[in-house]
C-alpha cells in the first residue's frame, strides 16, 4: 500500500490505557480494480472509490488526522457482513 494519507473506516475503538495504541482500519482507495472485495459507499466526504476489504490493518492511533464523517447503521451492517465473509467468520 502506498504510504500516503487516505480515508479509513475505523473498525476498532480507541485503545484502553493497558493496550497498544493501535486502531484497526479499513482503507478507502480511489484506484479501483474491479475486485469483489471493493465496496463502494458514496459519501460527500469521500472521493469516488471504495473501501477495500483486503486492506485491513492496524495503525498507530497518532496517525489518525481528523474525522471526515460517519456511515449509517445500514452501511456499517453491509461492511460488517462483507468482513465476516472475507475473514470466514
Amino acid at each position: 500500500m502506498a504510504a500516503k494519507v487516505r480515508p479509513c473506516l475505523l473498525l476498532t475503538d480507541w485503545p484502553a490505557d493497558n493496550e497498544l495504541a493501535l486502531i484497526t482500519v479499513l482503507a478507502h482507495t480511489t484506484t479501483l480494480r474491479g475486485s469483489s472485495w471493493e465496496h463502494q459507499v458514496p459519501k460527500p466526504f469521500l472521493r469516488e472509490g471504495a473501501f477495500h476489504l483486503q486492506q485491513i490493518q492496524s495503525v498507530p492511533a497518532v496517525k489518525l488526522e481528523r474525522k471526515l464523517g460517519e456511515l449509517t447503521v445500514a452501511e456499517l451492517a453491509v461492511i460488517d457482513q462483507l468482513l465476516k465473509k472475507r475473514l470466514k467468520v
